[in-house]
């Protein structure tokens, strides 16, 4: 009996195994820790309270009946601490009596491919107490600290997030990558611009024209952004530059036009780069970041897809080191898709500097001995571009050094010198098949190839054009997933297999936000981090919470034992538990929810419906809510002027409606500014109210158009055909006609207040767009053979689907695009029809969508 993790792996070995062999899968964990309550015995040992999983009582039954006729149970968990643990806890509750239990061994393997699975199936060995108690150590420790801070939290900033609902929580990972987010965050806010000037000449010499800037004045070098003091926006002391200004630079280019440019200087350097090593779990993470635009939770799954198809070797390591089977396999391909030349003449070996790396696999990689490619294989979507990205890096991890030159020029006119750089690739090697990604963009920039043409010593050139150019100093840039999983691996916070769920939970608990591919760390962050910092600093501390992955790594090893070092960290001197007691009533819950930020005279206060601006005036609290989206960094003292300004004014009203007589207000809340209609009681019902459309201010509401907006949806006319109203408002996703449920967006060159009904009419008659607009079919299939229809085939995020009207259903990964026909494809809409709508959850406290 041989028993995996999911599902599909266990078809993947059913494949390869005879009917001696009876595979099925526990689908992950059986036992775990209840959602709710500690569930350690922090007085007995630390002793766990496990239960078995909702849903999972019926399968333990079938493994233990299975389990009694098996000759022997071969636990085949993924080859990692939490499959250890997961494979511990299945033997045990098949009546496994401890390491001299022969019936119960353990097997793994690195790839699913049936020479790997067979290897391994005919080698068992013990179960690894060691590791599984790591594990649970990690979880234990977890659990002790989340469960100690968050009720923390709830008492002394808020219960959750008012922005999105979800439970304020901290974490022993979690919180110290919350603290990098923002702390970068208050570098931005520190920051202080500074401007300078320098000169763009345009150049042409006989062979060609290059471009060039000053560098020096008088023998003395201009200053450039890296002279500059983030945090005064002054030139950093002693540094010996001159700093133009617009002034001077306007007046040096007045005095170089007509002077005669000559060629100073020529230097060449040829220099090698080498390919990076094969990916390894947080450097996938990072690559498919940067070129993908895939979240670490995206990744993974992605990841987990193709190694349980047999595709590409398992995806949780810290290694970087390849088989010497794969490093033949890598070479013969390289020698057959690039030829001999682009082959490395010896193997490439790397090795692992990760600080507390751990796992002994090998990096990700194409699984097998063919290194086959993903059109080989029959990918498509996501998947299909995450195995390019990692057959691409193991590829060229064994190609040859690319050759490359440097140029650097400068130019001499009067006694002014600007420089020109250029590079050329003299030989691609392992740049042909692979090219490492930036987080940013203007190192790319820097780095792509530029080619100057031939010029010699003394010769002179033409200057084409002379422009003055300004600069301004750039604060320091928000991470991207990318840059923070690199900032963690660096530090040896967390491991591969944590960086995922810690990243997605830092989203999904409203302490970050992403902004196209940065993550903004949200006013609650700011709250939540100063009180870790000020009452648990060591929790928050790199260097602390990296001895801890270190003292869980000796636990696996076998050189500490885990109830040992939970009693230490909970019970010893200065223990965490004392440290709870003590802190919790030291701490005042106003000062917590109470940011001070740097430049800005008002408060931030965390507030039951988000954060709010509070200046206090003669003994009067002024308050405003600050909109949902408004980064920390970003909050000047202008807006803060502003939005208490409007809230002061939004108590007077500007007019009344002169049909009910109510008074109408300006108002600015969390989600923007808007108009109201009478006055929120106290226990009455809300007011009404609208938004201000895209691009209007309320400095440009009068009463006429406040009474207008509020009237909204308004009636455009009947429609010609049915008779029924056509009409014009503002939504959720901004301004639109409808007509019988049937709804078009407005162009920004549309007024909601002045459309007409002939404008709407020709938006209604245009086909609807969707957020895959365009998409074209791969196939189509033919009328659907009862419902009519055509029936198509189409690329997604996460591989080919067929649509059937408003239904869509995902092929098997077995059935492939050119294969699959109209009678499977009916199947399958059927299938996914008789599944029902797929439930997504609301807020919480709310009630579950359908």
């Amino acid at each position: 009996m041989v028993i995996v993790e999911s599902p599909t792996k266990a078809k993947t070995l059913e494949r390869y195994l005879g009917d001696e062999y009876e595979v099925t899968a526990s689908v992950g964990h059986v036992l775990d820790l209840p959602k709710s309550g500690l569930a350690v015995d922090v007085e007995n040992g630390f002793e766990p309270q496990y239960q078995v999983i909702r849903g999972k009582g019926q399968l333990l039954k079938q493994l233990r009946s299975e389990a009694k006729k098996a000759d022997a149970v071969l636990l085949a968990m993924d080859p990692d601490r939490e499959g250890e643990a997961i494979a511990v806890h299945l033997a045990q509750q098949m009546g496994y009596t401890g390491q001299n239990d022969q019936k119960f061994r353990r097997v793994t393997f690195n790839e699913i491919t049936r020479e790997a699975v067979l290897e391994a199936l005919s080698q068992p060995g013990p179960l690894n107490h060691d590791r599984a108690d790591a594990q649970q150590a990690r979880r234990i420790l977890d659990r002790l600290v989340g469960y100690g801070l968050s009720p923390l939290l709830w008492k002394k900033i808020s219960p959750r997030d008012p922005i999105n609902g979800q439970a304020l929580s901290a974490g022993r990972v979690q919180s110290v990558a919350v603290r990098f987010l923002v702390e970068r965050e208050r570098e931005r806010r520190a920051f202080h611009r500074a401007s300078y000037w320098d000169l763009k000449a345009t150049l042409r010499a006989a062979a060609g024209e290059f471009e060039a800037r000053l560098v020096s004045l008088d023998g003395k070098k201009i200053a450039t952004g890296k002279d500059f003091d983030p945090a005064t926006g002054a030139l950093i002391a002693k540094r010996e530059v001159m700093l133009l200004g617009e002034e001077p630079a306007s007046a040096l280019r007045e005095r170089l036009l007509g002077v005669e440019f000559k060629v100073a200087s020529l230097e060449e350097e040829f220099f090698k780069t080498k390919p990076y090593a094969p990916f390894t779990t947080a450097s996938l993470q990072q690559e498919a970041s940067r070129k993908l635009r895939l979240t670490a939770r995206d990744t993974m799954r992605a990841a987990q897809r193709l190694y349980e198809a047999g595709y590409i070797t398992y995806m949780r390591t810290d290694s970087v080191r390849l088989s010497n089977q794969a490093i033949t396999a890598a070479r013969t391909r390289v020698a057959g898709q690039y030829g001999d030349e682009y082959l490395n003449p010896k193997p490439r070996t790397y090795k692992t500097s990760t600080r507390g790396a751990q796992e002994a696999h090998e990096a990700i990689r194409p699984a097998g001995v063919d290194m086959l490619t993903a059109q080989e294989l029959g990918l498509a979507g996501m998947d299909k571009a995450l195995y390019e990205l990692i057959w691409k890096r193991t590829v060229a991890s064994q190609m040859a050094d690319s050759r490359q030159k440097r140029v650097s020029v400068l130019v001499e006119a009067a006694d002014a010198v600007f420089q020109a750089s250029g590079k050329t690739v003299e030989f691609a090697g392992y740049l042909r098949a692979y090219v490492e990604g930036a987080d940013d963009p203007e190192a790319a920039l820097e780095d792509r190839e530029t080619q100057l043409p031939p010029v010699r010593e003394e010769e002179s050139v033409e200057c084409g054009a002379l422009l003055a150019d300004p600069h301004e100093t750039r604060p320091p840039a928000r991470f991207t997933e990318a840059a923070l999983l690199d900032v963690l691996k660096k530090e040896g916070i967390g491991r591969p297999s944590t960086y995922a769920p810690i990243l997605g939970k830092i989203v999904d608990r409203g302490y970050a936000r992403r902004e196209a591919r940065t993550l903004i760390p949200t006013f609650m962050a700011f709250a939540v981090t100063g009180l870790l910092e000020q009452h648990f600093p060591d929790l928050v501390d790199t260097r602390f919470t990296a001895r801890m992955e270190d003292t869980l790594d000796q636990i696996a090893e076998g050189t500490v034992e885990w109830r040992d070092y939970l009693s230490d960290f909970y019970n010893g001197v200065d223990g965490f538990e004392s440290r709870l007691k003590e802190r919790e009533s030291a701490i005042d819950p106003r000062e917590a929810s109470t940011l001070q930020l740097e430049g800005l005279e008002p408060s931030v206060r965390i507030g039951r419906f988000g954060p709010y601006l509070e200046l206090t005036r003669d003994g009067e609290a002024i308050t405003a809510a600050i909109p949902d989206e408004t980064a920390p960094a970003d909050l000047t003292p202008e807006q803060a002027t502003d939005l208490l300004r409007q809230k002061a004014e939004s108590t007077v009203p500007i007019g009344s409606d002169p049909k009910s007589g109510l008074p109408v207000f300006k108002l600015t809340g969390r989600f923007g500014p808007y108009v109201q209609l009478g006055e929120q009681e106290d226990g009455g019902p809300k007011p009404r109210r609208a938004s201000l459309p895209k691009g209007m201010t309320l400095d440009d509401v009068t009463l006429d158009a406040a009474l207008r907006l509020l009237a909204l949806p308004r009636d455009l006319g009947a429609h010609p055909k049915s008779g029924d109203p056509v009409k014009a408002g503002i939504g959720r996703y901004g301004p639109y006609v409808v007509h019988e449920g049937d709804f078009r967006s407005l162009t920004q060159d549309d007024d909601v207040l002045t459309v007409t009904l002939d404008r709407a009419l020709a938006l209604l008659a245009e086909p609807k767009r969707r957020g895959r607009t365009g998409a074209k079919p791969l196939r189509e299939l033919g009328e659907h053979p009862s419902d009519g229809g055509m029936i198509q085939v189409f690329e997604g995020r996460y591989g080919p689907y067929v649509k059937h009207e408003k239904t869509n259903a995902s092929l098997p990964k077995d059935l492939k695009v050119e294969d699959i026909t109209l009678k499977q494809a009916a199947e399958l809409i059927a299938a996914r029809q008789a599944r029902g709508p797929t439930k997504r959850s609301g807020k919480a406290g709310g009630k579950t969508k359908k």
